[in-house]
């Protein structure tokens, strides 16, 4: 968007690239492209967490301490996603945001599909969890240009007042295929007997990631590229090496954008993935019930999620961030210290309150990140803050308030933590600059 539309935008009348150029049905495709691939991701990240307990059996079955290796192994393979987002973010930056789309959802399908094939412990030994460490490994990467990569797409495809609005489908996808996983979670405890659970059910999530990565590399090859690429394709002035560019002149921006992540790499794990894992065995809570709480959190989280996009253009990114950090340094620590295993209403409301906070959070951070950094390294600076942060911290999250736990002997260990993130992300807000009424920049 040049400064003629940019003032067209402030002053409320049509832009002259109202939608990017794009018609409305090659909009609903870029829509559903960008949401069914983060679907797939984070369904697939979702079964692991909340199967952790069946795993730990499955692959540790002579373990003490089974479970802290299964978060462990959840843990490593987010080491390689910093990696991964030079990765897939030079690629898109250099050859478009859609090859890359179309290629890291299918190879993160296929290592999905091949972890539902590993044959337990009982029966090859060491080598079944070094192979499940081998494909999260492979997740890692692939997943890693997922998330920045469709936040970047809907940004460059939306229209400039609604930036916020479109670039809110990919946490609200995240959060349906964690609630899809959820739900087929707790539709197995609630059907399979333990034992049948351990012995095959487990692998049935895990199986069905095949037909969806394949889903969604077909939408994505069907489609054009981001009219703001092509656009710097026509000029010219795409640059050969973005991660060099992204080092030397975009680095302190890179350096706020990680830390505006924190409370997101944090917050989403803990809250969304964790806590069913927590209720159950910190708390007491029953298994089902755990499931259902956190499904409660996700569906009217994916119902905040779009009204927090929308708030953002209407009031900026960063009154919407700050308040979403202020609300966790004062409630987080109440809101555990309220959970009751034996008032189920009290730990649904509880985690819908949290999620609600976590919402105006997520909701803001896609178009945050994709307007912080210009069109020809966008991908580059996305993917490699958010994968940075969501490796060293998001990853490590559960495995981390595990092991606090264990170290202090408090359940509300996870809550000091969850809190220290957000003054780290306040912080790092605090010192960006407004975003959302900025034209894109191209360089």
């Amino acid at each position: 968007m040049d400064s003629t539309d940019h003032a067209h935008s402030l002053s409320g009348q049509p832009r002259l690239n109202e939608g990017s150029g794009a018609t409305r049905a090659t909009r609903r495709k870029v829509i559903a492209a960008s949401f069914i691939g983060n679907f797939t991701e984070w369904f697939d990240y979702a079964v692991y967490g909340y199967l952790a307990v069946v795993i730990a059996r499955v692959f540790f079955p002579e373990s003490e301490h089974a479970l802290l290796q299964t978060f462990a192994l959840f843990a490593v393979s987010f080491l390689v996603r910093p990696l991964g987002g030079f990765f897939w973010g030079g690629l898109g930056d250099r050859v478009g945001r859609k090859n890359a789309l179309a290629w890291s959802i299918l190879l993160m399908a296929a290592a999905t599909f091949c972890i539902a094939l590993i044959p337990g412990a009982a029966t090859i030994g060491v080598a079944a969890p070094i192979l499940l460490l081998v494909f999260r490994v492979i997740q890692g990467f692939s997943a890693s240009g997922e998330y920045a990569g469709a936040s970047a797409f809907l940004v460059e495809y939306a229209p400039p007042s609604k930036r916020g609005m479109y670039a809110a489908v990919v946490p609200a996808s995240t959060a349906a295929g964690l609630l899809f996983g959820s739900l087929l979670v707790t539709l197995m405890y609630a059907v399979l007997t333990g034992p049948q659970i351990d012995s095959w059910g487990w692998r049935v999530p895990f199986l069905l990631a095949g037909p969806l990565g394949f889903i969604g590399h077909y939408i994505r090859t069907r489609l054009e590229d981001t009219p703001e690429f092509r656009k710097l394709v026509a000029q010219d002035v795409a640059v050969e090496a973005p991660t060099k560019q992204l080092l030397v002149k975009h680095w302190r921006t890179g350096v706020i954008a990680s830390g505006a992540v924190l409370l997101n790499a944090v917050g989403f794990y803990v809250i969304l993935s964790y806590m069913p894992t927590y209720l159950s065995r910190e708390l007491g809570v029953g298994e089902t019930q755990s499931f259902l709480a956190t499904t409660a959190a996700l569906v009217t989280y994916i119902g905040f999620i779009f009204g927090t996009g929308a708030l953002s253009d209407r009031f900026g990114r960063r009154p919407i961030l700050l308040t979403a950090s202020a609300l966790f340094v004062v409630f987080t620590v109440p809101a555990f210290l309220l959970l009751d295993p034996d008032t189920f209403l009290l730990v649904v409301l509880i985690q819908v309150v949290l999620g609600g906070m976590l919402s105006l959070n997520d909701g803001t951070l896609p178009s945050f990140l994709a307007e912080l950094f210009p069109t020809n390294v966008r991908y580059s600076g996305f993917a490699v803050s958010f994968n940075l942060s969501n490796a060293l911290f998001g990853g490590t999250a559960p495995f981390v308030a595990t092991w606090l736990i264990g170290v202090t002997g408090s359940v509300l260990a996870p809550a000091f933590y969850l809190s220290a993130a957000a003054v780290v992300s306040g912080i790092a807000v605090l010192v960006a600059r407004e975003t959302s009424k900025e034209a894109l920049r191209a360089t």
